[in-house]
């Protein structure tokens, strides 16, 4: 879909008005103002957040239809309001099979100050509703796609152009996360999941990937990664992707993302209850953030150094899998205790944790799908952030912020560490005490973290999929990329 900004109206099939509740009260802009009043008096539209209206063959000036579409209360505005806007707005426009239609954005300027951010939150949720996965439907949707929008009421200048394609980057590479993620895990196996990788990223300036198979995470003395693995018929890959765009002679160190990529997890022994087993093809949300993350900021050409790295498997109960009271060797020679075999997640990032800490990088963040209980806290809503580094959980807050993803700070404290200890063992895979799941799985990846590098970790269990009924442009039952607008925007923190 082609998105650009006009200085001037041009002839199409559908002008959208986006309006908030303020505006409405006004006067609508003039090539619908005599419709206004009529919308007033018969309260056909109120400007509720995402509340649309569409008018077909109302036949003004250059139009056939009008779509409004509502913003909400103004003091609430955010670039969050355009970007949910977008979506309302390109929903209908599939609905009603509209190739092309132009956005007026005369009413919006003054309710946002940033100019550039409404401009790039409108071009996000536009690319990101957009997305939809049919790639496996013999027949697809009978849908008119949108090919062409033009952004009008705003001045076309170049800052603006690049702001539209910083958007289009951003959107497109999350949705390549979502792409990956939303495939069946049959489909999208270990091993195939690094062929994508490496596929996409084959020409892109500035990186390279390596990929480790069996033999190699053997080598590498990744117990964790291999011990999940081994109920699977499938083999293991451990994905590296780094991207060099510091190019002065002093490289900074780099910044380092982590990402569980579990690409079906059963449970293994420990298993999992059939109900809803199939969404389980999700857990390994955190590698595709990960993955679409290094995607845009190689593609934006940030100036920093980065490595992305994840470990992809499966968890199967097959006969030569783990059993509860095994005991794996983690890379930096920790011993972890296996009292649950479901809690699989924590086993494969300890190997990724100690081998990213060897590279003594400016910080470490990690992203997994890694416990039940922060749905429990914090629903499909926010995203857990555990680190005991205060500054870079301000850091992380403010690119969250910026990002317009939310996230909360939850506890991780000696308690939490005392709770995981083990008795043949030094750490345990479960807590030895009821309750703060969450924050007791964070105390247990700490242990494979060097002291002296400031980590954080990010659970996405309740955010990574299904959440079309908290943003309109994530589709039901579908990954949602959380995280990958977030990881570009602490990654721009640290251009130099």
């Amino acid at each position: 879909m082609r998105v650009s900004c006009s200085a001037t109206s041009e002839k199409g099939s559908c002008l959208i008005v986006m309006v908030s509740k303020k505006g409405l009260e006004k006067k609508l802009s003039s090539p619908i103002s005599r419709l206004s009043d009529r919308v007033m008096r018969e309260k056909l539209f109120k400007a509720e957040q995402n509340e649309t209206l569409f008018l077909p063959c109302v036949r003004l000036s250059n139009y056939e239809h009008l779509l409004l579409v509502g913003l909400g209360e103004p003091k609430e505005m955010s670039p969050e309001n355009f970007r949910q806007a977008a979506a309302a707005a390109y929903k209908q426009l599939e609905q009603h099979s509209l190739s092309s239609a132009e956005i007026d954005l005369s009413l919006c300027v003054s309710l946002l100050k940033n100019t550039s951010a409404l401009v790039q939150a409108i071009r996000e949720g536009l690319t990101l509703s957009c997305y939809n996965f049919e790639d496996l439907k013999a027949i697809k949707a009978d849908k008119k796609s949108v090919k062409k929008i033009v952004l009008t009421g705003i001045k076309p200048t170049s800052e603006i152009k690049t702001i539209l394609e910083t958007g289009q980057i951003l959107a497109e590479s999350t949705n390549f996360a979502r792409w990956l993620a939303d495939h069946p895990a049959n489909l999208m196996t270990p091993s195939v999941l690094a062929q994508e990788v490496q596929k996409k990223f084959r020409d892109i300036k500035g990186t390279q990937v390596n990929v480790w198979n069996k033999e190699r995470i053997k080598k590498e003395k990744m117990g964790g990664v291999l011990g999940v693995s081994l109920g699977s018929s499938q083999d293991p890959r451990v994905i590296i992707i780094e991207y060099k765009g510091h190019n002065q002679n002093k490289s900074p160190r780099p910044l380092c993302f982590v990402g569980k990529g579990l690409t079906f997890d059963s449970g293994g022994i420990s298993i999992k209850p059939s109900k809803n087993m199939d969404e389980m093809k999700f857990d390994m949300c955190g590698s595709v953030a990960v993955i679409g993350a290094l995607l845009a900021i190689a593609r934006l050409k940030l100036k920093v150094n980065v490595i992305g790295i994840m470990g992809a498997t499966e968890n199967m109960p097959g006969a030569s899998a783990i059993k509860p009271g095994d005991v794996l060797t983690a890379r930096n020679g920790k011993t972890m205790e296996v009292l649950n075999t479901d809690a699989e997640g924590r086993l494969v990032l300890a190997d990724l944790l100690s081998y990213v800490s060897e590279k003594k990088p400016e910080f470490i963040v990690d992203a997994a799908t890694l416990t039940g209980a922060v749905v429990v806290a914090l629903g499909n809503v926010y995203t857990g952030l555990f680190t005991r580094n205060q500054s870079l959980e301000k850091q992380i807050r403010s690119a969250a912020a910026c990002s317009e993803e939310k996230i909360w700070p939850l506890p991780l404290d000696h308690f939490h560490v005392k709770d995981i200890k083990s008795k043949v063992a030094d750490v345990a895979n479960i807590s030895s005490t009821p309750g703060a799941g969450s924050s007791t799985a964070a105390a247990f990846l700490e242990h494979f973290v060097d002291k002296n590098i400031p980590w954080a970790h990010l659970d996405i269990a309740g955010t990574a999929y299904n959440v079309s009924n908290r943003l309109p442009y994530c589709r039901p039952k579908s990954a949602s990329g959380v995280m990958v607008r977030t990881f570009v925007e602490l990654a721009r923190q640290y251009v130099r």
